[in-house]
């Protein structure tokens, strides 16, 4: 068995305002443990199989933690840094449209919050999806992610690489 993925954080200086922030960007359970020290994001549901059904592996969820003091950590004060990072590059994490979303509707309620949007209708042909991308009020990027099907028809307006 490989090293598997299980989780993704994201800082904020503000854990439950973020767990807030991503209940209604993404209609995720947002399950605080302990309110505003360490939010987890639940997106419910299960990976697909080939075949369309409910596979037994749920979604990956999404951790948001408290810069201040990043939990679970050997010091209980925490360490430094104790800042959001502001400076240069940092991960991304990429997020698969649901068929019942759209990424207009997605961008729109994370603008209304505070999120900046990055970029909107990009298709990249060498995985053969639609990406749109915002920045939340905490400085994470989130990619968005729309499958472009078998035969996609990128509309012009849509920039491409």
């Amino acid at each position: 068995m490989t090293n598997t993925l299980i989780f993704v954080d994201l800082a904020s200086d503000d854990p439950a305002k973020a767990g807030e922030f991503y209940a209604q960007v993404f209609g995720w359970q947002n399950d605080a443990r302990p309110q505003g020290v360490y939010h987890r994001m639940v997106p419910g549901g299960q990976f697909k199989n080939p075949d369309g059904s409910d596979s037994q592996i749920g979604n990956l969820h999404l951790g948001i933690f408290d810069a201040a003091n990043a939990r679970p950590h050997p010091e209980p004060a925490g360490v430094e840094p104790r800042a959001l990072s502001t400076d240069g590059r940092k991960p991304r994490i990429w997020i698969l449209i649901g068929d019942d979303d759209s990424a207009d509707r997605i961008l729109g309620t994370a603008e209304g919050l505070g999120a900046s949007v990055l970029w909107r209708d990009h298709y990249w042909a060498e995985f053969n999806g639609y990406n749109h991308a915002f920045r939340d009020p905490w400085g994470n990027e989130i990619v968005l992610w729309g499958k472009a099907g078998a035969d996609p028809q990128v509309p012009e307006s849509f920039t491409r690489e």
